[in-house]
């Protein structure tokens, strides 16, 4: 039943999107409200798909309320008028660029997901007495940490190889618009964000990383993607000033 709803919900979000396309004349995400709804529509569309591969439906208290959080704080903080597409952005590059991104962001917040559930899971596998776990006890049907962890780890690498590719995108995109030596403070953090991940990967395959630095590098890096659409993207001047607030 909760898939049911839940798939409900994303056709009429799609439907949603799609409309606000028709009347703007233009690809949906153009500003960080369109961002935001674009990016919270994949997010589930990732889940869904996700689920045909593996039953994760354990995850859909975590991913559905992640996404209401999210367009919560878009519909009261981030919403505006449809206008035309500032000059900077109409290019086909906004297409590539906007909707990779979107994409990418959908794995992360997968991925983020996953490392909270592996978090509470650690917590309950570490208590000896059932005494101690009663407020636990819903983790005994979810997988152990470990699987978690390696499953979060899979779907993180599918979202740093289409950040990568977003990053790529911006850099063709900036050169093209002449402004490659001043390509603004969030494509400086996420590229800082992508070595680190990167880091980790190396970390995680020579050295063995598992357990609580894999959940909170995921968590993190999530954290780093909303504090770059909602923060910097607002309020630092830039090329991703984008928010028409």
């Amino acid at each position: 039943m909760g898939v049911s709803l839940t798939v409900l919900a994303w056709s009429l979000h799609l439907v949603a999107n799609a409309l606000g396309g028709v009347a703007s004349s233009r690809v949906p995400w153009a500003n960080v409200y369109e961002f935001a709804m674009t990016g919270t529509l994949l997010i589930v569309t990732v889940f869904l798909t996700v689920l045909t591969k593996a039953d994760l439906r354990f995850l859909g208290t975590f991913v559905i309320g992640l996404i209401l959080v999210l367009l919560g704080i878009a519909a009261f903080n981030f919403n505006v008028e449809i206008a035309p597409m500032p000059t900077a952005l109409q290019s086909a590059w906004l297409i590539i660029h906007g909707f990779v991104a979107s994409l990418g962001t959908g794995f992360f917040a997968l991925g983020f997901a996953l490392s909270v559930v592996q978090l509470l899971q650690l917590r309950r596998e570490s208590l000896l007495s059932d005494a101690n776990t009663i407020c636990l006890r819903f983790l005994v049907t979810v997988p152990a940490a470990a699987t978690l962890e390696n499953l979060a780890y899979r779907i993180r690498i599918l979202g740093i190889i289409l950040w990568t590719f977003t990053r790529m995108a911006g850099l063709i995109w900036a050169e093209s618009l002449g402004t490659l030596l001043g390509w603004g403070y969030e494509g400086s953090l996420d590229l800082h964000r992508l070595g680190h991940l990167r880091r980790y990967i190396h970390a995680r395959a020579t050295r063995g990383w598992r357990g609580l630095r894999s959940d909170w590098l995921a968590i993190s890096e999530f954290a780093a993607v909303i504090f770059n659409l909602g923060i910097v993207n607002v309020l630092v001047k830039g090329l991703h000033l984008y928010s028409r607030l």
